[in-house]
């Protein structure tokens, strides 16, 4: 069964950092587009920043020059790395991916279960 997993979730304050993970689990042959999203209460979720096969980075305004996505197929994993959090920041945030099961030929979209941020004084 091909799983999402994110770690790092924690509750920090306004200017610190954190570092999120997510791992795929085995039983996959292939990682394409990898993707974090947030989710603040009351809100829709929302496109934080993402990374091609190519390592081409995106980020939406919000967290540009704060949050830098990176990953390493070999373990399988994507990071965010979270600096000068502000209370804003503050949601849970979700793990997409789009995976290549070892018995498919095709990939499909992937979502974690999520990992709560929160920052607060």
């Amino acid at each position: 069964q091909v799983q999402l997993v994110e770690t790092g979730g924690g509750s920090v304050q306004p200017g610190e950092s954190l570092t999120l993970s997510c791992t795929a689990s085995e039983g996959i042959s292939g990682i394409d587009n990898i993707a974090w999203y947030r989710q603040a209460p009351g809100k829709q979720r929302e496109l934080v920043a993402s990374i091609t096969y190519g390592e081409i980075k995106k980020y939406t305004n919000a967290v540009k020059g704060r949050l830098t996505i990176s990953r390493d197929d070999v373990k399988r994993t994507v990071w965010l790395q979270m600096n000068s959090l502000k209370p804003e920041d503050t949601a849970v945030y979700y793990c997409n991916a789009d995976l290549q099961p070892l018995n498919s030929e095709v990939y499909s979209n992937w979502w974690g279960k999520g990992t709560q941020v929160t920052v607060s004084s």
